[in-house]
């Protein structure tokens, strides 16, 4: 069997390299100091990107990066107080430095509901319940509340009647309806709350709360109460002489997703002949019309002015000459005589007489 020869400096060396390499996983050599923000969590790496490892070996090189800035970033991590909790070491965080944009806006406080405000006001102190309690009928610990909880008095086989109740009454159901009017009232306070939170008006049942309904405002509520069943309204009952609601709103129209497919490419080229067009598109119709009225607006205005032009000229009346005037001294040249003188021009008297 031929002895193995081992060279004790071959395997220091190996060693060496060894030790190296191990070494080499948590150091990492930079030209610039990398920028550190530990409250984020964040390293910022400002040395040159060489474009030609990049663009040859692109993969690695991103990799090789990624690894080197993440390990600086675990030293330093490792060189904040640590302590142990629970078998984990846990480091505080130091404060935030770099300023990062939010998406949304800060949150806004949950606005308090009636009750919360009430006990503000009052100081009542919510105290904390354990959810389970001891139930002595069953002789075990059950839950509060919700499924096989403690003090279920919907599993009870006999109820006791009150002696101030009918007793002809059905004590069973009268407790389930009590329970649905307890839940339905419950979720009218949450509503509300909400809309007091959101600074709306809270309105009435079906109605809003004025002095006076009007006609309209009636017949949109029965409409909405017998619209509001599962089968909305369709096998509701109607009450004697009672007119058909009118529909109310529109009916949204969609075309089919699977249809004529000429149609949908006509759609399409239509379309785009009116985008691609430079000229907008003209209605003939419409233009002629508009023209007609134009035209017919001038001549009415044309006409107009032509009868007020003759009405003035009517209005100044004959000239002088033809309303009887002669020249100064001499005898009127045509016309009536004027009344009250004498044809010689001498006044007459009451009595006829010069």
């Amino acid at each position: 069997m031929a002895a193995t020869v081992c060279n004790v400096d071959e395997l220091l060396a190996q060693a060496e390299r060894n030790e190296a390499e191990k070494l080499r996983t948590i150091t990492v050599d930079k030209e610039l100091d990398v920028d550190f923000d530990l409250g984020h969590l964040l390293a910022s790496d400002k040395n040159r990107v060489d474009r030609s490892d990049l663009a040859e070996q692109k993969e690695e090189f991103l990799r090789s990066l990624a690894r080197d800035n993440t390990q600086l970033l675990i030293n330093e991590l490792w060189k904040l107080p640590s302590e142990r909790v629970q078998e984990v070491v846990v480091v505080k965080l130091p404060e935030q430095t770099t300023s990062l944009p939010r998406e949304k806006p800060i949150p806004k406080p949950k606005p308090l509901t009636k009750w919360e405000q009430f006990a503000k006001v009052k100081g009542i102190q919510k105290k904390k319940k354990t959810n389970l309690a001891w139930d002595e009928t069953a002789k075990e610990w059950r839950r509060r509340w919700g499924y096989k909880r403690v003090k279920d008095d919907t599993k009870e086989w006999l109820i006791e009647v009150p002696g101030n109740a009918d007793p002809n009454e059905d004590q069973f159901s009268k407790r389930v309806t009590a329970k649905k009017e307890r839940v339905a009232k419950n979720e009218l306070n949450r509503l509300r709350n909400i809309a007091r939170a959101q600074k709306i008006k809270v309105p009435g049942v079906g109605l809003v709360p004025v002095a006076k309904q009007s006609k309209e405002e009636l017949a949109r509520a029965v409409g909405v109460a017998r619209t509001s069943t599962a089968s909305a309204g369709r096998f509701q009952e109607g009450l004697p002489k009672e007119k058909p609601l009118k529909a109310t709103g529109k009916k949204r129209k969609f075309q089919p997703l699977i249809g004529d497919i000429s149609s949908e490419k006509t759609k399409q080229l239509d379309l785009l002949k009116l985008m691609d067009s430079k000229r907008p598109k003209m209605n003939m119709v419409k233009a002629v019309n508009k023209q007609m009225r134009e035209d017919d607006r001038e001549a009415a205005a044309a006409k107009g002015a032509k009868r007020a032009g003759k009405k003035g000229r009517r209005d100044r009346g004959p000239p002088s000459a033809a309303r009887g005037k002669g020249k100064k001294g001499g005898k009127p040249t045509g016309g009536k005589p004027q009344r009250g003188k004498a044809s010689g021009g001498a006044k007459k008297s009451k009595t006829g007489k010069r």
